[in-house]
């Protein structure tokens, strides 16, 4: 006869095999595609769109995998924001030139042009794209590739898009739709600021939907034969941790997955640069509210009062290692999500702000005005600013950030591939 003790055991050790089982690893599009044998770029010269993270479940590159697959040929790469290898930081021109590892020639799409021009272009027969999404509209990977996609389809060139996981999952929509006038590289697509699709998924809808118009949103739509290499094994639920696959930072701020969640959760406070401390420039970027001038206490006190869905907070003080606040001791919150599906990302920042207003009549639209172009163009209007920037009450942007999403889900079902 079982013994409680040895009863709970069993229970906790057949948990874990249901667990790890449901983590089962996920495979991402490049090895599927080395599954299939490379099929459809056999006998083609490749040009490649990638970064850091485009690798494999073992940390092999996409580059170096197709470099050396005898059946590819690889003639040319493409270099995102912060370049090939990741040594360019953010917002930093990249340059043209050569990639010393395999001697390609790499072209920039982050500093004269972020479009390929009909000279990077010759020579190739079809273009890959392969780099980690962090699900957000306004991370700049998904603008290059609708660029991508755009001046390939131009010129008849197709493009093959390497299937990889959104952090965020695949059923988290949230944010409204860029408006007319708010069109840039940061807020291309009339999309939702978090879209819950995969990067593939997301080329389908913007090749289908007319939505590929330009980086200022007016240029007439243009399409491209796209093939798209799915996952296997990934489901819509899956945030990145059940995945199975490495994480490998995407750009310098997005250091674990979980920063790609802490990402559309301040991000568009932090535009507003010298108004709070977000994180960066500490361990925890994207992870935090913090100021000298702020009462950790009673920020805490504040928040902790709007009983925010699947939102806890905790207060934390700390010392950046860099940036405008370097070596000063800060005070503020650090934010938990304790029901990720009932949680709002994005709106987490504006409860913030709304709080900082009420103890502090502080405003972020007034301290940082030079910054507001910015955050209309990340946000994708002016309603934001201008709205919240009068009362600093979040009940008045709720229904205009939140009014899209339904829609959105809808329309988006028709290019889910799992």
């Amino acid at each position: 006869m079982l013994s409680r003790n040895n009863i709970r055991y069993a229970l906790c050790a057949l948990a874990l095999l249901i667990s790890s089982t449901l983590a089962a690893r996920v495979k991402p599009g490049i090895e599927v595609l080395v599954e299939r044998n490379f099929a459809g770029l056999e006998g083609k010269r490749v040009g490649l769109v990638t970064n850091p993270s485009g690798v494999d479940s073992q940390l092999r590159a996409t580059v170096d995998i197709l470099n050396d697959a005898p059946n590819v040929q690889l003639v040319a790469l493409f270099a995102p924001e912060h370049g090939i290898r990741g040594d360019i930081y953010a917002g930093a021109k990249v340059e043209s030139g050569r990639d010393e590892h395999t001697g390609l020639p790499v072209h920039s799409l982050y500093g004269a042009t972020r479009e390929p021009t009909a000279k990077m272009l010759e020579g190739v027969d079809i273009m890959v794209y392969d780099i980690q999404d962090v699900g957000s509209r306004s991370y700049t990977f998904i603008s290059t590739l609708g660029l991508v996609m755009r001046a390939c389809g131009a010129r008849g060139i197709p493009v093959m898009v390497l299937d990889r996981p959104n952090p965020l999952g695949g059923l988290k929509v949230e944010g409204a739709l860029v408006r007319d006038g708010f069109h840039s590289f940061v807020g291309q697509y009339k999309i939702p600021y978090i879209y819950g699709l995969t990067v593939g998924e997301l080329a389908q809808l913007i090749n289908e939907e007319g939505l590929n118009c330009g980086q200022n949103g007016k240029l007439p739509h243009q399409s491209c034969t796209l093939t798209v290499v799915p996952m296997e094994g990934w489901r819509r639920e899956m945030l990145f941790d059940q995945t199975g696959l490495p994480w490998v930072l995407p750009s310098p701020n997005i250091p674990t997955a979980q920063s790609a969640i802490h990402y559309p959760s301040a991000g568009l406070a932090g535009e507003m640069y010298n108004y709070l401390n977000i994180g960066i420039g500490y361990t925890l970027p994207f992870g935090t509210f913090a100021e000298e001038w702020v009462d950790a206490d009673a920020l805490k006190a504040k928040l902790d009062s709007y009983n925010v869905p699947g939102v806890a907070w905790r207060t934390i003080h700390y010392k950046p290692i860099s940036g405008r606040l370097n070596g000063k001791l800060i005070h503020g919150v650090q934010y938990f999500y304790t029901d990720y599906e009932k949680a709002n990302l994005t709106l987490t920042q504006f409860y913030v702000m709304q709080a900082v207003w009420e103890l502090y009549k502080k405003n972020p639209f007034q301290i940082a005005a030079d910054r507001l172009a910015m955050f209309n163009k990340v946000t994708g209007t002016d309603f934001i600013s201008t709205t919240f920037g009068k009362t600093m009450k979040v009940a008045d942007i709720f229904s205009y950030w939140t009014g899209d999403v339904n829609d959105f889900k809808v329309l988006s079902k028709k290019y889910y591939l799992y």
